[in-house]
């Protein structure tokens, strides 16, 4: 059995890791603020549904939007909530749930409750909610063994049956019209996704002839037209009319573009002819709407960051989930005529005193531009301690968002650099895919870059910085550690991989393909993956490892953290193990955060020492 910390008797120094009340009142403060997000409005306008953590991990609630205190959890006791919609007839909410870990599934339930019934998922198949069709909910399949291609699917939440739309190797559904015969389908591994739109009467399929890239989102109104959100054939994300031609070929005309900016989301009323735009400049996000007759129009926004935007039926309001770095992520009705926003889901108790991130530009190593948000911790100087966070993805993107873990280190007098490094989504898709298979290398020196830049300001001393991050984030830590010795005095390892090649060898099989245009593939490019490993040069690492990982986490599996951490303590050297029980990749339950936060300000605060 592999030992927790905690099963063999280690205790921290009291005198090393105690923290001033005010910081740990802050931390408990933050750990408990609840957020509610991933609005979706009932077709007739009278109930909204969300995702809360009120209650300890995310849930289903409903209420009516005009009546904070009308709000209800929708009892699902199959794990954590993901995603939520209505059907078009409003008697039914579909769930996507987390029923063990990573793995989930789509539910069916009315919003009393009753009648709870899975209708996509099982041990074999990842489930994703899609889109509903007429009294059917759509789900893309994902499968978790070698072998199976990606399903597409109709479900019937009366009968149970499943009906085929589409397979593909790889493939995610993004959008139905409301007759339900047509369907637009991101096909391909990441980064190289193609926009498919089939007839599903027919059978018949239009896709681009060369242009790939990513495909985020899509839409198709009622008089047919296709709209998707992609940078295929071009350097960002935009908004592109898909348009079929009689050969099979699909040519994606511009429609909303900005060379400056990049396309995060589309959607429209339920006539059509108006479109709501979500776009991150920089970090932050600009709503626009687009008219029938292409006009542009900006909406003001009372946070940063937007992370769902939804445009009701009638077109004359929004659903939105704001959020800021003070401010946790709470929905939104966005009247458009007049641009006034009210908070719909209650407010949460945020304490005073966070800090306010600021945007710092510095160059990597090759001279790279290179962004990240500085939380800089009071009184931080020349000689005090911080840490560079680094990010999942690796597309992922800082941004100016609630950040709890960030916050909580500030006030504890550590300073973060969260950086956006190479591979970075936000910056075009050059940056994206700069650190692609054997790129990956200049990314290592963009996290040494990162340091150099907290000392270049004035924020720490250089013996005084740690390294942090998760999932891919996680992996950059422990290769920074391995890679550039000298570099950091400490590092936390949140969910990632420490062998590349261990890590296709047992993750779900759809994580593994979708893979391989970002790391390469694992049998013909063996050797670079092992070359890119810390595990092999595990024994570089000669400074305080705190490694964290969810139990139940199969798309970085759990054997990523334990045998990292046996070879160090083989090796004698200094590293911690944090387990969460139930928790998958993402950890989504109250508690498993807040012990995550507080463990790490333990841990750096007895690695890096106290501000002076």
């Amino acid at each position: 059995m592999f030992e927790r910390d905690e099963e063999r008797g280690r205790r921290p120094d009291d005198a090393q890791v105690a923290l001033s009340d005010r910081a740990a009142e802050l931390r408990a403060v933050l750990a408990a603020a609840e957020a509610s997000w991933a609005p979706a409005l009932s077709p007739d306008g009278r109930r909204v549904a969300y995702l809360s953590d009120r209650g300890g991990e995310p849930t289903v609630h409903v209420q009516d939007p005009d009546d904070v205190g009308s709000a209800r959890a929708v009892p699902l006791a199959a794990g954590p909530a993901v995603a939520v919609s209505w059907s078009p007839d409003g008697t039914l909410l579909a769930c996507q749930l987390a029923v063990a870990g990573v793995r989930t599934e789509v539910w069916t339930v009315r919003a009393d409750g009753r009648d709870a019934r899975r209708v996509a998922g099982d041990v074999d198949e990842h489930a994703e909610l899609g889109p509903w069709s007429g009294g059917r909910v759509a789900a893309t399949l994902l499968p978790r063994v070698a072998g199976r291609p990606t399903r597409i699917v109709l479900a019937d939440p009366r009968t149970g049956a499943l009906e085929q739309l589409v397979d593909a190797p790889i493939a995610t559904l993004l959008a139905l019209s409301d007759d339900g015969a047509t369907a637009v389908v991101a096909e391909g591994p990441r980064g190289q996704e193609a926009p498919v739109v089939v007839d599903l009467r027919t059978g018949t399929r239009w896709a681009p002839r060369t242009a790939s890239g990513v495909v985020q989102a899509a839409a198709v109104t009622k008089d047919g037209a296709v709209y998707v959100v992609t940078d295929a054939g071009a350097e960002r994300m935009r908004l592109a009319r898909a348009v079929r031609e009689t050969d099979g070929g699909l040519t994606l005309e511009d429609v909303a573009t900005d060379a400056h900016a990049d396309l995060e989301a589309v959607s429209t009323d339920a006539a059509g002819g108006l479109l709501l735009l979500l776009w991150n400049v920089g970090g932050c996000s600009r709503l626009e709407l687009l008219e029938p007759n292409g006009g542009r129009e900006e909406v003001l926004l009372p946070a940063p960051l937007v992370t769902t935007a939804v445009l009701a039926p009638d077109g004359r309001t929004a659903l939105l989930a704001l959020e800021g770095p003070a401010q946790p992520r709470g929905v939104f009705r966005l009247d458009l005529a007049d641009g006034r926003s009210s908070r719909i889901t209650p407010a949460p108790t945020v304490p005073e005193g966070l800090v306010e991130p600021s945007l710092e530009r510095f160059s990597g190593e090759d001279g790279l531009p290179l962004t990240g948000w500085l939380y800089r911790a009071p009184g931080a100087g020349p000689g005090s301690p911080a840490v560079v966070y680094l990010h999942g993805g690796p597309e992922s993107e800082e941004r100016p968002g609630f950040a709890p873990q960030l916050q909580a280190l500030a006030a504890s007098g550590i300073s973060v650099l969260a950086a956006n490094i190479r591979g970075s989504s936000g910056s075009g898709r050059a940056f994206r895919e700069a650190d692609d298979r054997s790129g990956r290398f200049a990314a290592f020196g963009d996290v040494r870059a990162s340091a150099a830049h907290l000392v270049s300001a004035g924020l720490a001393a250089p013996d005084r910085i740690g390294v942090t991050g998760r999932s891919y984030g996680g992996y950059l830590v422990l290769a920074a550690l391995a890679f550039l010795p000298g570099v950091f005095a400490a590092g936390v390892d949140i969910c990632g991989m420490s062998d590349l090649r261990t890590f296709y060898r047992d993750t779900d099989a759809w994580i593994g393909i979708a893979a391989v245009p970002k790391y390469g593939d694992p049998a013909a490019d063996a050797a670079m993956l092992e070359a890119l490993s810390p595990l092999p040069r595990a024994d570089a690492i000669d400074v305080p490892l705190l490694v964290v990982h969810g139990e139940l986490d199969t798309n970085v599996p759990l054997g990523e953290a334990t045998q990292v951490v046996r070879r160090l303590r083989a090796a004698g050297r200094d590293v911690e193990y944090l387990e969460l029980p139930g928790e998958g990749h993402e950890y989504r339950r109250t508690a498993s955060r807040a012990r995550l936060a507080e463990t790490m300000v333990r841990f750096l605060t007895r690695s890096l020492g106290r501000s002076t």
